[in-house]
């Protein structure tokens, strides 16, 4: 066993490569597997010029001896297995009898080296062969030809086009009905990509697919469609922004971004910690009239906000042949009994989903079933549409007469103004309060207590119910969600149930001081997915101390996320009150929201 050790360690390749003119020399009288050769095809390489796959240019762990490699192999696992049988019961007797463990005999010390032998043939036939064939098909699997001969491509060479810096060659694209092959290397090439989807032959939506390179395609994109539309987008930049992570999940055939700036209001003194509140707007005086706000809660020794709900809904509608068979289900549901297994079935379609209600509505023969769950720190609008599936597919083994019209209903309510969100709650539901002293409000706000509480009776309750408002009962609360949403990652367009908002005040201690809330009954919030993995709104984030998933308290992120956003309207509501009540707004307003430079030069 020492002496076949002995010969075989010599002969097994290193990890790094032979190369080929070493590899011709080599002599040795061994065995060689044979190897799939490989050509140039109509595919170009990136950066390097091809060379011939020889024959004889892979060499492997099992070419050490002259056996077929199944008896190659079954020797060294044999060597492997019955080493390492007697060393332990070797090492086994040694412990028992007191004998260290490094004093070795001669069988032991042959047993050792064998051990060794064994092992580096497993790592070359099992771990070099396997990266050397990696590496080699990673970077020429594209280019082995079945029906060439060797003689076809020996000595061809192929020289690669001009590198483009900061581009990554991931794939090529031929060019419809002219074959030319099109590359991410030079303008020459962006130019065909951008005439082929010009002329209507490669589909726009398809360039990040065909190029594998995100900035290219949102390049050759907004080119196209500046020809084709024939107007400029000189001022919608495209550097400085990551597509890729935008990919699959945030927008679809991107041409650039959008610029919105961030401004800071605070520190937000909440629940006894500070808050630094990021507020993405192009609205003048908003951050500044926030930022007052914020001022005043702080030297007034701070507000106190409370979550008392968190539940995300979805409402599918189904229809049956009559009105009789839509009560039977909406029984079905509501009872106690079934509910519990409705639950199990909804629970599987996320560790984080937990099912709260059903609540059920009838209008005819059609059934809408609004359900309530829990979202973890998600926002939660696909887990519980997956949720909601699973019950669906369940039930429609119970009623097979059962018509699924549509997994959302409109009853949920989404992204519209909707009663059932201001009474019953969407997201998250908050309402915070504060207490301003009555010198704050006299030198801060610049405003008297009895005035703000007449000014908000007569313009936040009378004048919404004369409008007939929907869960506007405030000053500007869209304003500071929009804001904050913007700059967060959160789904601008739930600002619209989000801002449900009541702001009441009254004068507490004597009439001396301000008590101000806000109950806010549908806030929808989340610190995972959606846009707040992008690289800003995650930095945001990361200031409120929200960013991604708490793990050891799951959705109280996105709980907390929901009480700042209520502690910022609050703010912002005190202030814009003060300043309507004070006879400030259009002076601040003109003063702050309009530029006297021309920005253009």
């Amino acid at each position: 066993t020492l002496a076949l050790s002995l010969t075989i360690l010599p002969h097994i390749p290193p990890f790094s490569s032979v190369n080929s003119g070493d590899r011709k020399n080599f002599t040795m009288d061994v065995r060689r597997r044979p190897v799939k050769p490989f050509y140039p095809s109509e595919h170009i390489s990136s950066g390097e010029t091809l060379k011939p796959h020889n024959q004889d240019s892979s060499v492997k762990a099992s070419d050490a001896l002259p056996l077929p490699l199944y008896l190659t192999n079954g020797l060294f696992f044999t060597m492997f297995f019955s080493v390492m049988y007697f060393l332990l019961h070797r090492w086994r007797e040694k412990i028992r009898n007191g004998i260290p463990l490094h004093v070795l005999n001669f069988s032991e010390l042959v047993a050792m080296v064998s051990l060794i032998a064994s092992v580096i043939y497993l790592l070359g036939f099992f771990g070099i062969g396997f990266v050397q064939s990696f590496v080699s098909k990673g970077n020429n699997d594209s280019w082995d030809v079945e029906d060439e001969s060797p003689e076809q491509f020996i000595d061809r060479t192929v020289t690669p086009p001009p590198v483009r810096p900061n581009i990554p060659m991931k794939s090529v694209l031929v060019a419809e009905k002219t074959g030319q092959i099109i590359t991410p290397f030079s303008s020459e090439d962006d130019e065909v990509v951008i005439k082929s989807v010009v002329e209507g032959r490669i589909p726009s939506y398809s360039l990040e697919s065909k190029l594998g390179d995100c900035k290219r395609a949102a390049f050759i994109r907004k080119e196209a469609l500046q020809r084709s539309s024939g107007k400029s987008l000189e001022g919608l930049p495209l550097d400085g922004f990551d597509y890729e992570s935008i990919l699959g999940q945030c927008c679809e055939m991107p041409i650039g971004y959008i610029q919105i700036p961030v401004g800071i209001a605070g520190p937000l003194l909440l629940n006894g910690k500070e808050f630094s509140v990021p507020m993405a707007t192009t609205e003048g005086c908003l951050v500044a009239s926030t930022n007052r706000g914020c001022k005043a809660i702080y030297v007034s020794g701070g507000a106190t906000s409370v979550l008392f709900r968190d539940a995300m809904t979805r409402a599918p509608v189904v229809r049956f042949g009559s009105a009789k068979r839509a009560a039977e289900l909406k029984f079905f549901v509501e009872d106690p009994i079934n509910f519990e297994t409705l639950s199990v079935v909804f629970n599987k379609s996320s560790r984080f989903a937990r099912l709260q209600n059903i609540q059920c509505a009838i209008a005819g023969k059609n059934l809408y079933m609004r359900f309530s769950c829990s979202t973890g720190d998600a926002m939660g609008m696909n887990m519980v549409s997956k949720g909601v599936q699973n019950v669906l597919d369940y039930l429609q083994n119970e009623y097979p007469d059962m018509d699924i019209i549509g997994i959302s209903g409109n009853y949920c309510s989404d992204k519209k103004p909707a009663a059932v969100n201001w009474i019953e709650g969407r997201g998250k539901s908050v309402v915070c309060e504060a207490i301003i002293k009555e010198e704050v409000v006299k030198k801060v706000l610049k405003t008297e207590v009895a005035t703000l509480v007449e000014l908000n009776m007569l313009k936040n309750l009378t004048g919404s119910a004369m409008a007939g408002a929907l869960g506007g009962f405030n000053a500007h609360a869209s304003n500071i969600v929009s804001a904050v949403y913007l700059a967060t990652g959160q789904d601008p367009a739930q600002n619209i149930e989000s801002s449900h908002c009541i702001t009441m005040m009254e004068a507490v201690n004597d009439g001396k001081d301000l008590h101000i809330s806000v109950t806010m009954p549908s806030i929808e919030v989340g610190t995972v997915g959606g846009g707040t993995q992008l690289a800003s709104q995650s930095a945001c984030l990361n200031l409120l101390g929200v960013k991604g998933a708490n793990r050891e308290a799951p959705g109280s992120n996105a709980r907390l996320l929901a009480t700042i956003v209520a502690g910022s309207v609050l703010a912002g509501e005190l202030s814009l009150m003060s300043a309507i009540s004070a006879g400030q707004l259009v002076k601040s307003h003109m003063k702050y929201n309009r530029s006297c430079k021309d920005v253009t030069k």
